[in-house]
């Protein structure tokens, strides 16, 4: 990126000092010229496949990020049906605690779990009320529809890269 930078203000120094000695310069001929004479295209360039070098690895690696979730997930489940499976087998021998070189595995009570059957039937007080969320993109579409509210309009635009590689 410091080639960027050092380009880029070659560039502008080198733009304005031609502005300056040919104040009668059209645009296209000014934009040639300096195009001509410094490197800022072959620095954008290469900055350019570089940055879609970076989003190819990082497509790659969410890939295999997405792969490696899978396996946890079947690993994690396949752990879960094996801890079921022992401690129904313990609950049926009536084994309370078992003792391994590495491990001592004991079954423990749990306290009671809470089942919700009817949510309606549960009395206000055992409700929390939630603070009302903005709908943003219920509020950006009225804005766009040239809707005039007070609180929110819409900002600029800006500016962003659109590369095309297909």
């Amino acid at each position: 990126m410091t080639h960027l930078t050092q380009e880029l203000g070659i560039h502008l120094r080198l733009r304005q000092r031609i502005q300056e000695l040919f104040p009668n310069t059209d645009e296209e001929t000014l934009a040639d010229t300096v195009e001509g004479l410094t490197r800022l295209d072959d620095v954008l360039a290469e900055v350019v496949r570089s940055t879609l070098h970076d989003e190819a690895l990082a497509e790659a690696l969410k890939a295999r990020i997405s792969g490696m979730r899978a396996r946890l997930d079947r690993l994690e489940a396949a752990a879960e049906t094996k801890r079921a499976a022992v401690a129904a087998a313990m609950s049926d021998a009536q084994m309370r605690i078992f003792m391994m070189p590495e491990a001592t595995v004991s079954l423990r009570d749990l306290p009671p779990k809470l089942v919700v059957t009817d949510e309606e039937a549960i009395p206000d007080a055992y409700w929390k009320p939630q603070p009302p969320k903005l709908d943003r993109r219920e509020l950006g579409d009225a804005l766009k529809a040239g809707a005039n509210l007070p609180g929110a309009v819409l900002g600029n635009g800006g500016v962003t890269l659109a590369v095309r590689v297909k």
